[in-house]
């Protein structure tokens, strides 16, 4: 890690081709864009970031990215993760940085701020990774299982991740739940200082993560503290082709 002066950030755009909910995903139109491009130009325009790649396993969308004018770089089709491709995208990307971003690529409309928020938890040097989380404050949200819960400790590091609603209020009606602690929903941002991310992808699978299905767990369980920072927005992830049409509508309608 650099000290004294400033650290180089590279910002990494996964882009798996085989989403099985949404095959061909990165390459959806928005109102004449592809997806992969809007995420894109909507990292690019993050002062904090010194550069921007595309990580894809799939030449189509390699090549897409590059003719837009964009940077792409070719990674294994095996990879089970968004980190493990970021990991490659590191290993395979001309210079050197300090801290590596992982950003969601099925988010068109991520605010730079965002980007820039977790950038800025690597201002303090013990930090290894970082990510967002913001205030659920409806019950529908707290309940549902896609989105996954964070707890945090007082000192911003977070403490567990859960599909289930965490913490649990006990003698309190639901509707009161709200008035005794903070839910926060997690959003699936990661910083991560450059030689951190080279040792996560050498853990093994723990039992924590293959319980819920979250990567982050197996950090966690490993030792590796997780700083957060709070957003006030949501992230607006595009899983199915109904969660495209609804974003095509957001947009029209934004114009």
């Amino acid at each position: 890690m650099q000290t004294g002066s400033k650290k180089k950030v590279l910002g990494v755009i996964p882009a798996r081709y085989q989403s099985s909910r949404f095959p061909g995903k990165p390459l959806a139109m928005i109102e004449g864009q592809s997806m992969i491009m809007r995420v894109y130009e909507q990292a690019k325009k993050c002062g904090a970031l010194h550069k921007v790649i595309v990580a894809t396993d799939n030449k189509a969308v390699f090549g897409h990215v590059h003719a837009m004018g964009g940077i792409a770089v070719m990674t294994s089709e095996n990879h089970e993760s968004g980190t493990e491709r970021c990991a490659e995208a590191l290993q395979k990307t001309e210079g050197a940085f300090d801290i590596v971003i992982n950003i969601q690529g099925d988010e068109p409309f991520i605010n730079p701020a965002q980007i820039e928020k977790v950038i800025g938890l690597f201002s303090a040097p013990d930090v290894k990774i970082g990510t967002l989380v913001k205030r659920i404050s409806d019950l529908k949200q707290l309940k549902n299982p896609n989105n996954v819960k964070a707890v945090v400790g007082t000192t911003g590091d977070a403490l567990y991740f859960s599909r289930s609603v965490i913490p649990f209020v006990r003698d309190k009606e639901e509707e009161k739940w709200f008035d005794e602690v903070a839910f926060f929903k997690h959003i699936g941002i990661y910083g991560y200082q450059s030689q951190t991310l080279k040792e996560l992808v050498k853990l093994e699978k723990g039992v924590l993560e293959k319980a819920e299905s979250l990567e982050q767990l197996r950090w966690i369980e490993n030792g590796y503290k997780i700083k957060t920072v709070e957003t006030e927005e949501d992230a607006a992830g595009i899983d199915t082709y109904e969660d495209l049409l609804e974003a095509v509508k957001r947009l029209k309608s934004s114009n």
